[in-house]
């Protein structure tokens, strides 16, 4: 088997944000793939992550990826816009642009396009309704860009109905917990026809004292992310990426 050089860019979804660990760093589905992908080989993959919260999706393109293809990798993983939509005035076809632009250069380098959609928030979120058009209409806006390209591996999280349930999300409302990013990276591996490890597409539910009332997440996440959108501010401000420094080799277990 040809060796796997795998490299993810994207925003808060691909870093992994809402997955934290007891040393406070953050995991995500794209790790969990990297290491679920050497299991189900059995050999060593490589591995690089450029991910950096808070990106709209055209600063993703811009700034990651002829990085992330300057590495030579034989699959890239990529997705963007969730940020975008939650701006009522970016338009759905400009966000869709980024991903025809991802797909050509992919195209020209040889590599393998994964692409994914992200989990659907809306449930639980306000203007929720508003929320879910957008994300609807810009889910099939660029599953519409990939129409016969039956080389890109497609992993569409939006559609997944249970994926919407709040025991996938962490405290923000915004971005999935540990079982939520298992969810997506079972669904990225069995996309990619690799092994999916006992219990990734469900894991236990977490206990419900992590969801937070109304007032308290208004006050300690709605409120600030507000507070960014009016200030043109970004979480990811100033951040490196986690694994930005080129390949890093993932053993099986």
């Amino acid at each position: 088997m040809a060796s796997v050089r795998f490299v993810a860019i994207g925003d808060s979804f691909t870093e992994g944000v809402g997955d934290e660990l007891p040393d406070g760093t953050v995991r995500g589905w794209a790790d969990l793939v990297a290491q679920g992908w050497a299991d189900s080989r059995g050999e060593p993959i490589e591995y690089a992550n450029l991910a950096i919260r808070g990106k709209l999706v055209w600063p993703i393109v811009h700034q990651q990826l002829e990085r992330a293809l300057a590495l030579r990798p034989t699959h890239l993983s990529f997705n963007g816009g969730g940020n975008d939509m939650l701006r009522p005035r970016t338009s759905i076809s400009h966000i869709a642009d980024a991903f025809s632009q991802v797909l050509r250069r992919c195209d020209e380098e040889g590599v393998r396009l994964i692409l994914l959609s992200g989990a659907n928030p809306s449930a639980q979120l306000p203007l929720s309704r508003v929320i879910q058009r957008r994300g609807d209409l810009m889910s099939m806006a660029v599953v519409a860009r990939m129409a016969g390209r039956d080389d890109v591996v497609q992993a569409l999280n939006w559609p997944d109905a249970e994926l919407s349930d709040p025991s996938f999300w962490s405290v923000d409302r915004l971005h999935m917990n540990a079982r939520g990013h298992h969810r997506v990276a079972a669904r990225v591996l069995d996309a990619l026809g690799e092994a999916v490890p006992d219990g990734w597409w469900a894991q236990p539910d977490l206990p419900d004292s992590v969801r937070l009332a109304r007032s308290q997440y208004m006050r300690e996440h709605l409120g600030p992310w507000v507070q960014r959108r009016l200030t043109g501010t970004s979480s990811g401000d100033g951040r490196e990426p986690k694994f930005g420094g080129g390949w890093v080799q993932v053993d099986p277990h």
